[in-house]
């Protein structure tokens, strides 16, 4: 199997997931190039938009969307997520138990070049505050040499999931 970066993968799962899934919606705010949303769009473009660096606009349109029964992942910097739009989240979408899938790329401080306006380590604490919302990282294994440990992949994987999904702890759309 060849190894391809995580938000490439993303990418090419969210494409796949609008193939069998009309419903699904693709919000960005102007980083579809690297949040890979980029290939949705270009599968799908009547149920893409990029909502330019307007994130908090980006989370109210999702709720928006996802008050009228649409499946919505909205893509963005992890800092843009939780730091920049916390409120949004959470009395928008979270709050009124939508369907509304948030992504926050380039979780920690990998992000390096970009410098620290772009980096986040609090991220999860924020987001983990708010009630009934389930959070998670994608992570890979890395070998120190003492011993193994785990170090997160800079794609962050965020869900504001519906009551269903959060019952079980299961991925759902």
């Amino acid at each position: 199997m060849e190894k391809i970066a995580t938000r490439v993968s993303y990418g090419q799962a969210l494409k796949a997931l609008g193939a069998t899934h009309p419903e699904v919606m693709v919000l960005d705010a102007d980083l579809s190039g690297v949040t890979m949303s980029n290939q949705f769009a270009a599968a799908y473009p009547e149920r893409f938009f990029n909502m330019g660096i307007a994130e908090a606009d980006m989370f109210g349109v999702a709720g928006g969307m996802a008050s009228c029964g649409k499946t919505v992942f909205a893509n963005t910097f992890a800092m843009f997520s939780a730091g920049r739009c916390w409120e949004q989240i959470r009395n928008g979408i979270a709050y009124p138990d939508l369907n509304v899938k948030v992504i926050g790329g380039h979780g920690g401080i990998s992000i390096g070049q970009d410098g620290a306006t772009h980096q986040c380590i609090e991220d999860f604490g924020l987001m983990r505050t708010i009630p009934g919302s389930w959070w998670g990282r994608t992570r890979i294994p890395r070998r120190r040499s003492t011993a193994p440990s785990w170090r997160p992949i800079t794609f962050m994987w965020c869900a504001a999931a519906p009551a269903a999904a959060r019952s079980t702890m299961t991925w759902g759309i």
